[in-house]
């Protein structure tokens, strides 16, 4: 079970937020599973919608030699077709201090709709969270500019970075494009993942690096991206100084690395991390 939507809520709820965690699946084995397996981590399964002619979203994994993996992400699927529910999701989303979306979901001209209709709906006092997440052959540049111009806080690596600029069409390089993406965009965050050379989070007025965690061990990268995210959240969220979300998103993400797959077994291995965070501020 996993996902970068998925990911991301089960961290954030485990490490002791509300969550609402909305997604679609199809009415046959693999469904009726995320089914438990949702209910079993304390989300709500009316939240998921139910699809009957259209199977549950998979994902094919190949790591490497070093654990890094390659997605071959089937389509179409439930998740292509989630309905934005005038009736019930609006006043879910208003209550939000912060909306997370990616761009697989958008994929579909039926998915681009919805999920836009999703972020009209946003609060101004809430955050839009936008974990890019590109995937080949499943994004457009009409995805990734509307999703851009309700975005507040950005997640993204140096390729995704240089997917934007050149779908932007910038010649700025590195540092001085992302500076350029805040100010056209009115971002509020850029955090760019550098892989072993660590990270960076960019606002308009300054930048913060960080190098990445060691790890001892390291059993796949599966679902690292989504640790940080999910951190990353909580530093904003708890407003803690860039340095410190930046250290926390990093550690996280290192020790995600030392277990098979994107999301832990036990409830034990939150519990470290929930007595820093709720009870260091």
């Amino acid at each position: 079970l996993g996902g970068a939507p998925f990911n991301f809520a089960y961290h954030l709820k485990h490490l002791g937020f509300p969550v609402r965690f909305f997604s679609r699946i199809g009415l046959d084995d693999n469904g009726r599973e995320i089914l438990d397996r949702v209910s079993g981590a304390g989300f709500d399964p009316d939240d998921i919608q139910k699809d009957d002619s259209r199977p549950t979203g998979t994902v094919q994994v190949q790591l490497d030699r070093n654990g890094v993996p390659t997605f071959d992400i089937v389509a179409p699927v439930a998740y292509d077709y989630i309905e934005f529910l005038p009736n019930i999701h609006p006043k879910v989303i208003e209550r939000a201090e912060l909306l997370y979306f990616g761009t697989l979901a958008q994929r579909t001209n039926h998915g681009f709709k919805q999920i836009q209709k999703f972020l009209d709906h946003k609060p101004s006092r809430a955050r839009c969270f936008y974990d890019i997440n590109l995937r080949p052959g499943c994004y457009s540049k009409k995805v990734i500019l509307a999703s851009l111009h309700h975005t507040d806080i950005l997640k993204l690596n140096l390729d995704e970075l240089e997917a934007c600029r050149h779908i932007i069409g910038s010649d700025q390089k590195k540092s001085l494009f992302v500076r350029e993406m805040i100010a056209d965009y009115a971002l509020h965050t850029v955090a760019l993942t550098k892989g072993a050379a660590g990270s960076e989070l960019h606002t308009a007025k300054s930048i913060s690096r960080s190098a990445p965690t060691p790890i001892e061990y390291a059993v796949d990268t599966v679902g690292a991206g989504d640790a940080y995210a999910a951190m990353l959240a909580v530093g904003l969220l708890k407003q803690w100084l860039p340095q410190k979300t930046l250290s926390m998103a990093s550690a996280f993400a290192s020790r995600i690395c030392t277990i098979e797959g994107a999301i832990p077994e036990t409830e034990e291995f939150y519990a470290p991390l929930r007595r820093q965070i709720h009870i260091g501020g």
